[in-house]
């Protein structure tokens, strides 16, 4: 059993469920708004921090490269002394503090045809400047990559970070700038001058770059080698890419080759580096082919963000408490005096009219349900008593149309078959009233022993005017026809007794043939009526043209015409009312005259009966238990002859 629900309760699950989802939009929008304003702000201030840091470490750069191109320009277009190249490397060192270390490396026996190494090294070891000749059995400089790269490119290059144990002893990366001598009108490789710079001070840049408490920046060469990071066990020992593998990290693996080709972005890490998740800032520098990168944790990067949804939430939840006991508290006070007229509805429900209603002085829309409570209930007295007399009259009313029906049904022939005795011909006919008395009408008899009169009509309207009007003229009919008239002559004569003082302005549409039971031979008068269907036996069936003579009852001067047709045996004059055509199913469709001719086309060898039930069944089938809107009336004769003798 389903739990009762008061309306108190509905009342308040309904302002509180909005109130709530309210709420919690607003707390929503405000928590997704303030993250993209901060991760807005991130980009833009690990941009700035990035170009700037960038900036920096590229103004060193190209100081640098510049040194080393000077000085490679130098010994190409002066022949300088040793003495002269020591002191020019020792000088140039002297006045540059961002170089680490700088060396004039010449090819071997090319300054002296006998010494296979020239290589002064100068570099700056504890706040002085130290001196080495490089090149020794041990460390043949002219096979190391800052002097083969760039002999074999012919053009400066950076060299990956590398330690180097043969000159300065630390770990540096060297700018190498190839110099050539013209001999003999050819330019030929002399040797390479090199710049290094020690990647202490790169790592003590990056140090001092603070992105909240746990993030940091880090330095890749072109090759995806970590020239600076905060765990020192990466840097020259790994790239990108080999991390990538050990993490199995296809996005870290895509953003290096991204790094690599100079891009700069701003993406989420997704925990690559560690479980917390990450976004990185990356951009390449103008020099040396490195690439900068900048971590920011999320979880610090929101955490003033999730202090303030947290916030908001509490006092949230606290305004819909409060909102909760003071939409309670209205509502019940609200509902309470409804529940008292629900009780006394009850009551007036089971029939105590006389029960006395709660006391509500209010002015509000409760004190006006009482007050319509009470006209009610007064109401509902005198309804009561008017409709004990009311019912009593509609029950006489209609125990009256029971009997008018029943006599109205009593005046038209239904036994069937009507004359068992008279194989000549076979008559069937029904009549279905839209009401419980209807204005249609038929009627077949003899005239004298070998005519037999055969009609069918229907008058204008339905009900109790209409089933009197129809036993009138049912009566006329009968008593005109007898003195031995023809159709038109019938119908005439009919016409002006109706029509006599006919004040209601009534009418009806009759067909009404007379038949030779003999020969076939059949006259017949058409007023106003549908025109008939001939069927004859073998052939397909027809209308029976009509006379375009006006309905009767309306015009007392009007004479009706006669014609004249015969039947052969086993052949059917259908005559019905236009309740049959228009008859409508639920969508408002009429049978239409097109489909009763269809049926009867499809009918094989009719007999009377047989065809009345056909078309009835039919129309039930189209209908779909359609309320009737016409009284349905139909009529087959069918002439036999002495074909059976």
């Amino acid at each position: 059993m389903n739990k009762r629900h008061g309306l108190a309760f509905k009342l308040a699950a309904l302002i509180l469920s909005c109130t709530f989802v309210i709420v919690a939009a607003i707390v929503g929008y405000n928590y997704y708004y303030s993250r993209d304003i901060i991760l807005r702000q991130a980009e833009e201030s690990s941009r700035n921090l990035a170009q700037d840091t960038a900036g920096r470490i590229d103004s060193v750069l190209i100081t640098v490269q510049k040194v080393a191109d000077n000085i490679a320009f130098s010994l190409e277009n002066a022949t300088l002394t040793k003495d002269e190249i020591l002191e020019l490397n020792k000088r140039v060192l002297a006045n540059n503090p961002e170089i680490y270390g700088m060396a004039i490396a010449f090819e071997p026996y090319f300054l002296e045809a006998d010494k296979l190494f020239f290589a002064p090294y100068y570099y700056k070891s504890g706040g002085r400047i130290a001196f080495s000749m490089l090149g020794n059995p041990a460390y043949r400089y002219f096979y190391m990559d800052w002097y083969q790269i760039p002999k074999e490119l012919e053009r400066p290059v950076w060299t990956e970070p590398y330690h180097d144990d043969g000159g300065g002893g630390v770990l540096m990366a060297t700018y190498s700038v190839p110099f050539f001598r013209t001999i003999g009108g050819e330019r030929v490789f002399a040797g390479v001058v090199t710049a290094d710079i020690s990647l202490d001070w790169l790592e003590e840049m990056l140090e001092r770059i603070r992105v909240y408490n746990t993030g940091f920046a880090f330095l890749l060469s072109r090759q995806g080698t970590f020239i600076a990071h905060p765990d020192p066990t990466l840097v020259i020992n790994q790239t990108v890419f080999t991390l990538a593998e050990e993490l199995d990290s296809p996005r870290l693996r895509s953003i290096g080759q991204k790094m690599l080709a100079g891009e700069n972005s701003f993406v989420p890490m997704d925990g690559i580096f560690n479980d917390a998740e990450q976004y990185l800032f990356y951009t390449g520098l103008k020099h040396g082919g490195w690439s900068l990168g900048i971590l920011f944790p999320k979880n610090e990067m929101m955490a003033d963000v999730q202090r303030l949804s947290n916030i908001m939430t509490l006092i949230g939840i606290a305004g819909f408490i409060i909102l909760a006991l003071l939409i309670i508290y209205i509502a019940r006070k609200i509902t309470n005096p409804l529940g008292k007229l629900s009780d006394s509805a009850l009551e007036i429900a089971s029939g105590n009219l006389d029960i006395m209603l709660p006391e509500i002085t209010s002015s509000d829309e409760v004190g006006d349900l009482t007050n319509s409570f009470r006209v009610m209930k007064t109401s509902l007295k005198e309804y009561i008593e008017n409709l004990t007399t009311t019912t009593a009259a509609k029950e006489r009313i209609e125990s009256e149309l029971r009997i008018a029906h029943d006599i109205q049904m009593s005046i038209l022939p239904k036994l069937f078959p009507a004359f068992p005795e008279r194989p000549e011909f076979d008559v069937f006919a029904s009549i279905e009233p839209a009401k419980e008395v209807g204005g249609d009408l038929y009627d077949f008899f003899f005239v004298d022993d070998t005519h037999f009169c055969f009609l069918l009509g229907d008058v204008s309207g339905k009900g109790v005017p209409a089933a009197f009007f129809m036993a009138v003229t049912k009566t006329l009919l009968k008593v005109v026809c007898e003195k031995g008239l023809d159709p038109g002559q019938v119908l005439t004569k009919v016409n002006s007794d109706l029509a006599a003082e006919n004040d209601s302005c009534m009418f009806v549409t009759l067909f009404l043939a007379i038949m030779d039971i003999e020969t076939g031979e059949t006259q017949y008068a058409n007023a106003g009526h549908n025109p008939p269907i001939y069927l004859p036996c073998g052939g397909k069936p027809e209308w029976i043209p009509p006379l375009g003579e006006p309905v009767a009852g309306v015009m007392e001067d009007m004479e009706y015409s006669t014609k004249t047709m015969t039947l052969n045996c086993g052949d059917i004059i259908f005559i019905y009312t236009d309740g049959v055509t228009e008859a409508m199913n639920p969508e408002k469709e009429l049978y239409s005259d097109q489909r009763l001719m269809d049926l009867l086309i499809d009918t094989d060898k009719p007999f009377a009966p047989e065809l009345v039930k056909t078309i009835d069944d039919s129309i039930k089938v189209f209908t779909r238990g359609a309320e009737q809107s016409d009284d349905i009336t139909m009529l087959a004769m069918q002439f036999c002859g002495k074909c059976d003798k």
